[in-house]
């Protein structure tokens, strides 16, 4: 058995930044525990390698929903970070912070400290932006922000696109105002990954006193009346046990945080004890709450063969691309495969955008991992507030068994009207002056599928996650929340939540940096709480 200060449970994106952040007192020691192996293979650290580590089991949890009503009863693939990074290690590398209206949001819904106001200095705080400091941008944080070295002719033609149908162009998503169209920065550092694992382990932010212990899986929390205590965890074959004299913060995301409360005997006591489970504290919105952004994705053929599938196809383009990036760090192995991007209103009554594309210069079978035989691209379409709500729950007592979890993808009629609104914006993008010299055809779902109820049968056939699961350890301050404003577990002593299950609502983007500023804002409301003990 060890002992330590704090015990921090998963390695990705927050957990990082708040085990790093703790260990900044040299005089507190801090166990950092991660599942998956560490981040050693090649292709979590070069851009493209996406494509490789989506479907790798090594590195990626692979879980599945359970069969969604609504999209034709189909399991939808939940890719998870498996690995240091957690799914920093294998995500598309996207820098997005989401709107200001957002955090304000949190904050009106019983949350103070959690408005625009209070979070900007933390995503300051951790942000190294190569375009310097400024109001709204730090300059010298650990997590680096990349633009994308060059232009593309499709992305170029895309922005024109969006400026015909009244989308400006932006060079900031996350400036003062998100709606725009225009490139994504990326969280690369000299064309490679700038992971969670890069920017908070490897930093020099802690020192010894913080251990990482990779292929740890936590079983899990121990409690001493309803304290925690210590984790339960299985690293090489044998259970262990750490202890803390402080507390245990769980940072294992939205499907797994939830998992692992409930297998520690806090959840809902009924649906507890009918699996077997002693009930330490009877929290029934343990994994209730479940929010995502659903995508639908638009591939396109291409006239000219100036498409990453045109690259990677033969050896020639390969060496090409791969000149490219050693060279100059730029193209497609330093920037992955999403360039460009838009936030836009599907109506023009609305205050800020509730729709966000990702154009990527490329076209695959997601299925298989394998871009198409013929020049492509594709957009892919995403509700940013989505209101339908799903549900994790324990598929069984093994903690080693994937978690049960349903979304409820498209359950709400809203949602519906939402996505179809986004479908005919793209066509409306590729029927553009600006971009019709490089569409030959809609490859899916084909230009024929045309009426609403086409559309949203096209949507329910092969829409799926973007990968942003959220909300499942809703913070508030209202006695049925899972945990408080402060993080702390309700009920229970010695327990916090850091990562993306503490988000009451969805963020209008993606969730890696905001998941980032849990764990630098929960370190900070940690060490206040243990300085006024």
């Amino acid at each position: 058995m060890q002992n330590f200060d704090y015990i921090v449970v998963g390695a990705g994106s927050a957990g990082c930044a708040v085990a790093a952040r703790l260990a900044q007192d040299k005089t507190t020691s801090v166990l950092l525990l991660e599942a998956g192996p560490a981040d050693k293979n090649i292709w979590i650290h070069i851009p493209i390698g996406y494509g490789k580590t989506m479907f790798n089991p090594e590195l990626n949890w692979q879980f599945k929903s359970e069969p969604e009503p609504h999209l034709n009863d189909r399991e939808i693939y939940q890719p998870r970070g498996r690995t240091l990074g957690g799914s920093s290690s294998i995500n598309g590398l996207v820098y997005i912070r989401g709107q200001a209206q957002d955090f304000d949001k949190w904050e009106a819904l019983g949350n103070p400290g959690w408005g625009w106001k209070d979070i900007l200095p933390y995503f300051k705080r951790s942000e190294g932006n190569e375009r310097g400091e400024c109001s709204l941008h730090g300059g010298s944080g650990p997590l680096t922000v990349s633009n994308i070295r060059d232009k593309h002719e499709l992305v170029e033609a895309f922005i024109g696109a969006a400026n015909e149908i009244g989308v400006p162009r932006t060079n900031d998503f996350n400036g003062a105002k998100q709606e725009g169209a225009g490139y994504f920065q990326l969280t690369t550092r000299n064309g490679l990954r700038c992971s969670s694992a890069k920017a908070y382990l490897r930093s020099g932010i802690a020192g010894d006193n913080l251990q990482v212990a990779t292929d740890a899986q936590a079983m899990s929390v121990i409690f001493e009346n309803k304290r925690a205590v210590g984790v339960r965890y299985r690293q090489a074959g044998l259970v262990k046990e750490a202890r803390c004299k402080q507390e245990v913060i769980l940072s294992a995301g939205a499907l797994q945080t939830p998992q692992l409360l409930m297998l520690s005997g806090v959840g809902d006591a009924l649906a507890l004890q009918a699996k077997g489970v002693d009930v330490v504290h009877d929290l029934p919105e343990v994994g209730k709450n479940l929010q995502d952004h659903l995508q639908s994705r638009l591939i396109y053929k291409c006239t000219k063969p100036i498409t990453t599938n045109d690259d990677i196809r033969t050896w020639f383009g390969q060496m090409r691309i791969g000149m490219r990036w050693m060279f100059r760090k730029a193209g497609p192995v330093a920037a992955g495969i999403q360039l460009g991007g838009m936030f836009a209103r599907s109506k023009q009554s609305l205050g800020t955008p509730d729709i966000q594309f990702h154009f990527g210069t490329i076209s695959a079978d997601m299925t298989a991992g394998k871009p198409h035989d013929f020049s492509g691209f594709t957009m892919s379409v995403c509700q940013l507030q989505p209101s339908s709500r799903g549900e994790v729950k324990l598929r069984s007592t093994d903690p080693f068994a994937s978690p049960w979890a349903r979304f409820n993808y498209l359950s709400t009629e809203h949602d519906e009207q939402t996505m179809i609104a986004g479908v005919r914006m793209a066509r409306q993008i590729a029927r553009s002056r600006a971009m019709q010299p490089y569409v030959a055809d809609e490859y899916r779902p084909g230009f024929h599928i045309d009426s609403d109820d086409e559309v949203l049968g096209f949507i329910r056939e092969y829409a799926t996650t973007i990968f942003h699961p959220v909300g499942t350890c809703r913070m508030g301050s209202d006695a049925s929340s899972v945990v408080d404003p402060q993080l702390r577990v309700r009920g229970v002593q010695g327990l916090r939540v850091a990562d993306a299950s503490i988000m009451p609502l969805l963020l209008s983007g993606n969730t890696n940096a905001g998941s980032i500023v849990i764990g630098e804002k929960a370190a900070d409301l940690i060490k206040a709480e243990r300085r006024r003990a």
